[in-house]
């Protein structure tokens, strides 16, 4: 076998390359019980990415609705404060933000329970500070939600 067969190109990356050899690593959400397709599995990111932005896009209107006086560069520094309140308000209480419902989507605990207060503010901390965001494991859960004991399905 040729080294670069073994390692994967940069396109593919080594899961490709690992799957290529016979190594099964299952569906997303496997390891946590969850269907494959259909409700209750793993939302696909390309879901997720739009819920967060029609979130942002939302809380950027709000902030400068209410807060910016016209300027909309303090717009954007009030917006991640009205993103952080509606996040931990909506995620605590109902389970999913005003995006991630227009997508069918719900950020629930592992145990498949509905997320504690506590744990949507923390899941909230880390989001707004975005770095854990994108950095994923293998069921593409964020950081974010690793250390929250969340994961976000479809409805």
């Amino acid at each position: 076998m040729d080294k670069r067969q073994a390692i994967g190109s940069w396109l593919s990356g080594p899961r490709a390359a690992a799957e290529q050899m016979g190594i099964d690593f299952g569906y997303r959400g496997e390891q946590l019980g969850l269907p494959e397709h259909g409700p209750g599995s793993v939302a696909p990111l390309g879901r997720r990415f739009a819920a967060i932005f029609i979130d942002w896009g939302l809380s950027m209107l709000i902030a400068y609705g209410l807060f910016a006086r016209g300027e909309m560069h303090r717009a954007g520094n009030w917006a991640l404060l009205v993103f952080f309140l509606l996040s931990v308000l909506t995620v605590g209480t109902v389970g999913f933000t005003p995006g991630k419902r227009l997508l069918r989507i719900r950020v629930i605990g592992e145990a498949g329970d509905r997320l504690t207060f506590p744990k949507a503010l923390l899941r909230s901390v880390l989001l707004v500070i975005v770095i854990p965001a994108v950095i994923w494991d293998r069921d593409t859960r964020g950081l974010h939600d690793r250390l929250a004991k969340a994961v976000q399905v479809r409805i």
